[in-house]
């Protein structure tokens, strides 16, 4: 099988962590221009109305033209990070394995952090070792439009237009009130399926 392409993401979407699960290796794309409505800088979870959505405030340059991904700062004069931590405190407080992770993750919010991309990095190795799971991975080094011998995957980091993919329903903190909200952030399947997780990932089709 060919090493699949991905772009880093803010808390990925389950659909990514299926691809990066069942991988051996991963190629990140480091090269690419930013571009608004993707995962980049937003996740979705379950709130008490339903998705809700998280996003990072980034600068905007006055500079013509795109942005590398890489370069996109994050607006720190705005408290996204309490905010988005309150969000998933009031989220998954009830859920099984909030308390069970909350020391792995905090620090992501507590701590301001200057570049976008770093971050995302920084919050993927969180989760890889919240799932106790070591991932090979290499970052391009230029930006190739139709790359070989590599599964572009590239795709499944935009938000707006999203294939809809036939996950497996696991029991989710306000499913009574909404029914199962599939493929949202992977901290919606950590906080509730904890150790279990992983099985579920490497045991689902969306390619």
């Amino acid at each position: 099988m060919n090493i699949p392409l991905l772009h880093p993401m803010y808390f990925g979407s389950i659909a990514q962590y299926v691809v990066i699960a069942q991988s051996v290796s991963v190629v990140f794309e480091n090269e690419d221009n930013y571009q608004k409505q993707t995962y980049r800088n937003r996740t979705y979870i379950y709130g008490a109305n339903g998705t809700l959505l998280l996003t990072i405030p980034i600068k905007h340059t006055r500079k013509e033209g795109r942005q590398l991904y890489k370069d996109v700062q994050i607006e720190n004069d705005f408290e996204w990070q309490i905010l988005h931590w309150r969000s998933l405190e009031t989220a998954y407080r009830t859920s099984p394995f909030f308390e069970y992770y909350e020391d792995e993750l905090i620090h992501l919010f507590q701590k301001k952090r200057k570049f976008l991309l770093d971050f995302n990095y920084e919050c993927m190795q969180a989760i890889h070792d919240c799932l106790q799971f070591d991932l090979s991975f290499t970052k391009t080094n230029e930006y190739i439009k139709e790359p070989k011998d590599v599964i572009d995957l590239r795709g499944l980091i935009n938000a707006k237009k999203e294939k809809k993919y036939h996950l497996e329903s696991y029991t989710q903190v306000f499913t009574e009130k909404h029914g199962f909200i599939p493929n949202l952030s992977i901290l919606d399947l950590l906080f509730n399926e904890g150790t279990n997780a992983l099985t579920y990932l490497e045991n689902q089709t969306i390619l």
